[in-house]
């Protein structure tokens, strides 16, 4: 069913270390909006879509956000490349250093580790994808949040490319969306 490709959705070569910026990058590797809760929500869910347009857009969908999860920790791990303890302590990162060293762990930005209670499956094909909607604008809204923290041009790329894949993606649940809908005249 699954097949990986050993290669990244888009190249990724970030040359300057910024442990600030990795910090910040967590959020979309473990926080409430993350691609990794994306993956998850969206596999989840899709056993409850109606039909198999339904379920395969999910599971295409969360397999593409791995992807994402792939991109976010190559990021962060390129960001703190060469990192000294001192330094990933004076970034705010030496918590996470403490428990997982220089390995990429799924957290937030503040080092609260991943949960799968950042998102829901009610079962409710309209309800579920309304969620996944609201999800693809949150993280929309925090790529741009992390492109207007660097100037690095190295990372804005990969960051864009991000961002507007959480557009695409909202606009295929809002095409499924209405499919539904009408399709099975839900209220």
């Amino acid at each position: 069913m699954y097949k990986y490709v050993k290669k990244l959705n888009y190249p990724i070569n970030i040359k300057k270390k910024d442990l600030k910026m990795a910090k910040y990058m967590l959020t979309q590797l473990g926080g409430a909006n993350s691609e990794l809760a994306a993956s998850l929500r969206y596999f989840s869910q899709k056993f409850s879509m109606p039909d198999e347009k339904g379920r395969a857009l999910l599971n295409d969908i969360a397999c593409e956000e791995l992807g994402h999860v792939e991109m976010i920790a190559t990021m962060v791990k390129q960001l703190t490349k060469g990192a000294t303890v001192e330094e990933m302590a004076e970034a705010g990162l030496g918590d996470i250093y403490s428990e997982h060293g220089m390995g990429v762990f799924p957290t937030n930005a503040s080092g609260v580790p991943f949960t799968v209670a950042y998102f829901s499956v009610t079962g409710d094909p309209l309800a579920d994808i309304s969620e996944d909607m609201a999800a693809e604008q949150k993280a929309r809204a925090v790529y741009e949040n992390l492109i207007n923290l660097t100037n690095d041009e190295d990372l804005i790329g990969p960051l864009l490319f991000l961002r507007q894949r959480e557009v695409v993606h909202f606009n295929r649940f809002k095409e499924l969306y209405d499919y539904y809908k009408e399709k099975y005249n839900y209220k």
